[in-house]
């Protein structure tokens, strides 16, 4: 089993950053993939950034690219995302994720595991 806890949401205006932080426990952090998804109101939950077990292969929405990153450091079982420059848009409950085979996806239906959610609003 892992359990996956999100912190660092809040509300910030528009052009602000934060930085969001997912810690792990359980099993396999370090050979499992690590995404962070989003879902606004009355929206699907969308991919936002994936990291691979390596750290090696990172990808990221068009909507995203350039503004955020996603990093994680194994050694505290801890994967983050630095977003920059939010727009209105970005608003929505943020998830982290975690994949036991260790190869990034879009499909939000193929990941294993998932935390409880982080609240990210971004006003004008």
């Amino acid at each position: 089993q892992v359990a996956l806890v999100e912190s660092g949401g809040g509300l910030v205006q528009a052009g602000g950053s934060l930085r969001l932080s997912c810690a792990a426990s359980g099993q396999r952090f370090s050979d499992s993939a690590l995404g962070w998804f989003r879902q606004a109101q009355g929206k699907e939950r969308e991919f936002v950034a994936g990291i691979s077990w390596s750290g090696r292969a990172i990808i990221y929405a068009d909507s995203v690219k350039g503004r955020f990153t996603i990093s994680r450091d194994n050694a505290k079982n801890t994967v983050y995302l630095q977003m920059n420059t939010l727009k209105p848009e970005d608003t929505a409950v943020y998830y982290c994720a975690s994949r036991l085979n260790g190869v990034i996806v879009r499909n939000a239906n193929s990941w294993d595991y998932w935390g409880q959610g982080t609240q990210v609003s971004v006003s004008l």
